[in-house]
């Protein structure tokens, strides 16, 4: 598994920044899968985050461990409408089974398309970065 998602999938939560005219807006996020040597996420296509992705796919995310690592992320979200990837997604997360199901009209997956990432640990002033594979 790719070092990010195995660091997100740790955290308790992690968030997500995106922008809203020009002030960012940040969430807390739980789902996270590696999926075709990408980084996939999921939310509901009823919510702002969602609409926000659309007018301006650039997001961040960040989230924290127990022992002050921390990991940085960016990228340009992409959202895939393929129904393997939301198969996948559910079966990674079994908590989202009580959120969304299958033909909902409303869940969606998105992965991160040309992300970069860095490790960081609390008091340290060099980040550490992560080499993430992808494919375009």
């Amino acid at each position: 598994m790719n070092e990010a998602v195995r660091f997100l999938r740790e955290c308790p939560a992690f968030f997500l920044a995106t922008v809203q005219g020009e002030k960012p807006k940040l969430r807390p996020f739980g789902a996270v899968m590696e999926y075709k040597d990408r980084i996939y996420f999921s939310t509901s296509n009823q919510k702002e985050v969602f609409r926000q992705i659309k007018l301006n796919p650039q997001v961040e995310i960040s989230g924290v461990a127990a022992d002050g690592k921390w990991i940085r992320l960016s990228g340009k979200a992409v959202v895939d409408g393929s129904m393997e990837a939301r198969v996948a997604m559910l079966e990674a997360n079994p908590a989202l089974n009580g959120m969304y199901k299958l033909g909902d009209d409303q869940f969606e997956v998105f992965y991160l398309a040309n992300p970069q990432g860095w490790f960081y640990r609390l008091g340290e002033n060099e980040p550490i970065r992560i080499q993430l594979k992808t494919v375009f």
